[in-house]
């Protein structure tokens, strides 16, 4: 995010006539220097591979802005509302696995063992923590610097998506919206801070009028004094007596662009998020500002289901390969619109 730093203009003048003034700083963009995108691989630490991107941030701008985790919440829930439980696989570990493969787009699963090498169940395995060997099939847990602990060869099953720059981990695709989602979420907190800081002014009540009784004035300025408190607007009276066509005026102090501005933001990062994760605002809870609204939305669900989820199901599936059983198994996904059920064409038969 820009931040704002005070310059000074050092041009050749005499030093009672230099000017101060603000400049904004540069922004962070997606290909920086080594805060995103500078790692030319993922880096090996002699047991196992670094992830690209940090999965710390990655699980912090989950919950940065509204709209971002709504998205991938929305992704998640008809995943679990298609996903068919298994002995081996239950429904909260099936949404642990989902949840990790939006997020970060890796997702791990661990087979549970018995003492003759049988699976007995399946889990996640957070991949916020879960790393890859150098070795083939090697997986390592890492909760924190100081401890690690390796998984038995064959154990855990790795789910990713395919990067360009490297092949060891997935990364997400909403990763060119990251910035818009930080800046929903900077407006947001500047807007808060505002209304809750008390201190800032509300408007000059500026007051020219010589007839003016002086009494009157002066209940005036106590009646505004004390309208102050916490989570006030702190209100300005100026009186200057010598008349003119317009004795009394409220001059509000914060601009009514703000306002507009406010709202622009938070209206072209969310539409910035929605694109990235290319999911329809009508299912997220968008109220439109157009009178047209956003059209049907039994139609944009399938369309998002089919050009969408449909993808993340297949990648998914391919954990039964692993596996050598059946644990992931889809039902059609359903649309109840009034007494009629829009059903698409099952996954799995």
């Amino acid at each position: 995010m820009a931040k704002y730093k005070k310059a000074q203009t050092m041009a050749a003048k005499p030093k009672e006539q230099r000017i101060e003034h603000f400049t904004f700083g540069e922004p962070m963009p997606v290909l920086s220097q080594r805060e995103i995108f500078d790692y030319l691989e993922s880096m090996s630490n002699g047991k196992y591979y670094e992830p690209p991107l940090s999965l710390t941030g990655l699980s912090r701008i989950y919950r940065a802005s509204v709209h971002h985790s709504s998205a991938i919440q929305v992704k998640r829930n008809i995943l679990k509302s298609c996903f068919i439980p298994h002995p081996k696989l239950s429904l909260y570990e099936f949404s642990a696995i989902a949840l990790d493969y939006l997020i970060f787009d890796n997702a791990y699963i661990q087979a549970i063992k018995n003492r003759l090498g049988a699976a007995i169940s399946y889990q996640s395995s957070p991949a916020k923590f879960t790393r890859v060997g150098i070795k083939q099939n090697q997986y390592w847990w890492v909760p924190n610097y100081h401890e690690e602990m390796e998984y038995p060869a064959g154990a855990v099953f790795h789910i990713k998506d395919p990067d360009p720059s490297q092949e060891i981990y997935g990364v997400p695709d909403y990763v060119a919206s990251m910035n818009s989602s930080l800046l929903n979420e900077s407006a947001t907190l500047f807007r808060r801070r505002y209304y809750e800081n008390g201190s800032h002014a509300g408007f000059i009540m500026y007051l020219t009028d010589s007839t003016v009784n002086e009494g009157d004035v002066g209940k005036l300025r106590e009646s505004l004094r004390n309208s102050k408190g916490p989570g006030n607007f702190r209100n300005l009276f100026l009186h200057a007596p010598g008349g003119s066509k317009d004795g009394v005026k409220l001059i509000p102090v914060a601009e009514v662009a703000a306002n507009d501005e406010f709202l622009n933001i938070k209206n072209v990062s969310r539409d910035d998020q929605l694109a990235a994760h290319r999911v329809p605002p009508q299912l997220m809870g968008i109220v439109p500002n157009n009178t047209g609204g956003f059209g049907d939305a039994g139609k944009a669900a399938q369309v998002f289901d089919a050009n969408e989820m449909e993808c993340i199901r297949q990648s998914l599936l391919a954990i039964n390969d692993w596996a050598g059983e059946e644990i992931i198994r889809f039902k059609p996904y359903q649309l109840a619109i009034g007494n009629e059920t829009s059903t698409r064409a099952p996954l799995v038969k």
